[in-house]
């Protein structure tokens, strides 16, 4: 919702809340707006100031730096787990992703290389394919991660 300063014709100043500036727009333009003071449907958005925060409660929300480091540790500890329990299969993953599902090969859980092109394919063939989380080592100067995925066994990704 958004909350405007509202002035008709005969500088009667009110307050209005909207859906969106477009439904502002919509309501001006087929004369659905009226001054409660006058009734006149000549009606402008005044000039207000922005809404600004001056103090914050120290306590009601966690700081930034905060919930990116637990974030970073969260997002380490599912690739360390990727890592240690899935066999990597590189660039081979979407292939041997699909000899998995299709009973082609043993099932077991794989991770490794795929296009967004390749994920979508294997989703809709029904294979299970979850992102992996990237290497991580500094926040702040972290690139773009490597687009990993994983599947388990047929039909369950962990």
């Amino acid at each position: 919702m958004i909350k405007y300063a509202l002035r008709c014709a005969r500088s009667h100043e009110f307050e209005g809340w909207f859906r969106s500036s477009l439904d502002f727009d919509e309501q001006q333009s087929t004369a659905e707006l009226s001054c409660p003071v006058c009734g006149s449907s000549d009606v402008q958005k005044a000039i207000m100031a922005p809404a600004i925060s001056t103090r914050r409660d120290a306590g009601s929300s966690p700081k930034v730096a905060e919930i990116r480091a637990a974030m970073t540790e969260a997002a380490a500890r599912a690739r360390a787990y990727v890592e240690k329990n899935f066999e990597h299969v590189g660039a081979r993953f979407p292939e041997e992703a699909r000899r998995i599902h299709y009973g082609e090969t043993d099932a077991r859980p794989i991770y490794g290389e795929a296009s967004a092109g390749e994920v979508r394919e294997l989703m809709d063939e029904g294979v299970p394919v979850a992102p992996v989380p990237g290497k991580v080592t500094d926040v702040e100067q972290a690139g773009p991660a490597k687009p990993a995925h994983a599947v388990a066994k047929k039909g369950v990704v962990n």
